[in-house]
């Protein structure tokens, strides 16, 4: 599968899902720059990376987002290519208008690093066939902006639409209805706060992580 990961300044966690990708599709991805304005043709996927971009400053996510590459990502995720962002990547996607709602502080505002338990709740998309409907995972967290928000009209609408892709099993960081990840309309767009890329293998403590990126695999290339 060809992919692209795309790099911005203050990220680290480019490399973590560069290395993912490479493991489990075979092939390495493109790291593509923040500042370029074109993307690779022919993606079958395109992975925006946690981290800090730009140090967090205004608001997570906010100056990422308007980054020139992020054009080309729109205009990609437009015409149906798989778009995953994971962690800051997810707050990059709100900030681009490409998922709906805002990532805010935690509750308590405190760093959370963990294990969490997730619920799959949708196994229809690109992202999400891997696993069996209401399935508990655990993937880590690692994050100090992951409290999702929307306002109940609009979570009543994604619950109704099925784009709530995956839940905390138990409150984590006061994210609205335990959301902890998110499908865009066409299901071709995936925000989500834990980091799948992190628990691919028996030496991470687990391979659940490794089924999302799996399953996108299978659906790219059937």
């Amino acid at each position: 599968m060809k992919a692209a990961v795309i790099v911005f300044p203050g990220s680290n966690c480019d490399r973590d899902l560069a290395v993912a990708i490479r493991e489990i599709g075979g092939t390495a991805p493109t790291m593509v720059w923040h500042g370029d304005s074109d993307l690779p043709d022919d993606l079958g996927l395109i992975a925006v990376p946690g981290g800090f971009s730009y140090g967090d400053y205004l608001r997570s996510g906010a100056m990422a987002a308007r980054s020139p590459i992020m054009r080309a990502v729109s205009d990609a995720a437009a015409r149906g290519v798989p778009v995953l962002g994971v962690c800051n990547g997810f707050q990059v996607l709100t900030e681009a208008g490409l998922l709906p709602g805002a990532l805010m502080r935690n509750a308590g505002i405190d760093f959370v690093c963990r294990d969490v338990a997730l619920t799959v709740d949708n196994t229809q998309s690109l992202f999400t066939s891997g696993y069996d409907a209401g399935e508990t995972i655990t993937v880590p967290v690692a994050h100090h902006d992951g409290n999702y928000f929307a306002d109940d009209a609009t979570l009543d609408r994604l619950e109704g639409e099925g784009r709530v892709a995956f839940r905390y099993a138990e409150g984590v960081n006061g994210s609205a209805r335990n959301i902890a990840g998110l499908l865009n309309a066409d299901g071709n767009v995936l925000g989500m706060m834990p980091h799948p890329e992190r628990r691919i293998e028996a030496a991470h403590g687990g391979s659940d992580g490794r089924r999302l990126f799996e399953g996108l695999l299978a659906k790219v290339l059937a």
